[in-house]
């Protein structure tokens, strides 16, 4: 952590909605005029598309059927960690994009599924925003999850994350729903070792429950709406929450633990809106006083 240098993240698995609440986020730096340095948790990918392919063919072949990108041997822990710290300690430190689609390719002229160049983040950021699987990964030595200043978790029930994927590759990637599922079922190990954990080291968690049938996901037609879901929050350290006035401005919403808020679905950007934001000032803050220390 650093008060010069601060660095949210959010971690999560694919499908589970960490991009929506990375919106949310872009809402708030936007009105309070802060500049983020933006690190998608892809771009710490070992592989390339073409090469994960072939990876996994390679390993299947050798009966290995759980290879799969939530792993250590497909991901740069030790690269994250490092840009994390140098965050930290200089407000800089060395990234790339992976480019997803055609369309992000065609920017930098390279192919779809390739990654952009290493370089330094741009200088003069006012803290850094990673969005991604491994957020708060520790494994070994590595120990990535002491380095947010805020770290949050975004962890629907399973049965939703996987209707979410499902739906996601399906309908952007054009995967039939029994590849698909193969790829939830190979990445099973990884998700329980890996993925899972993190969500015990994190500041804060997200966890959207649905309230309709969702008990066979594979035949799931549609994703439940935020207003047939409820959206569980839980805090590790719940000092300084004032939940009256989260429960005042949530209608609907009720404690259900003592570090847990339980808020409609449907009411669960504005709930990150008034728990983030004040967050955030108190990050700017605390980087002001420290800056102005030196």
């Amino acid at each position: 952590m650093s008060a010069k240098h601060p660095i949210v993240a959010i971690t999560g698995s694919s499908g589970a909605g960490t991009t929506s609440v990375m919106r949310t986020f872009e809402q708030i730096f936007r009105r309070e005029e802060i500049t983020a340095a933006y690190v998608e948790g892809d771009s710490f990918h070992r592989f390339n598309r073409t090469e994960m392919k072939v990876r996994l063919a390679e390993e299947a072949s050798r009966g290995n059927d759980t290879f799969s990108h939530f792993g250590p041997d497909n991901n740069l822990f030790t690269e994250l960690e490092a840009l994390f710290r140098e965050y930290g300690d200089t407000g800089t430190g060395r990234s790339r994009k992976y480019l997803h689609n055609d369309q992000e390719a065609a920017v930098y002229k390279q192919a779809a599924g390739t990654f952009t160049p290493w370089e330094d983040l741009s200088e003069g950021t006012d803290l850094l925003f990673y969005e991604g699987l491994h957020g708060a990964v520790v494994h070994g030595s590595v120990n990535i999850s002491q380095y947010p200043d805020l770290l949050i978790g975004v962890a629907p029930v399973i049965n939703l994350e996987w209707i979410q994927k499902l739906r996601r590759d399906k309908a952007q990637r054009g995967y039939s729903t029994e590849a698909v599922t193969d790829t939830i079922l190979r990445r099973m190990p990884d998700y329980v070792h890996y993925i899972v954990p993190q969500f015990s080291h994190t500041h804060i968690n997200f966890q959207r429950v649905p309230v309709v049938d969702t008990s066979n996901p594979f035949i799931s037609r549609h994703i439940p709406s935020a207003d047939e879901s409820f959206v569980v929050i839980r805090f590790a350290d719940p000092r300084g929450i004032d939940f009256p006035y989260l429960l005042s401005m949530l209608l609907g919403a009720f404690m259900s633990r003592p570090n847990t808020i339980v808020c409609p679905g449907g009411k669960m950007d504005l709930a990150m809106q008034l728990i983030f934001t004040p967050m955030i000032w108190r990050l700017m803050e605390k980087r002001k006083q420290a800056r102005a220390r030196v």
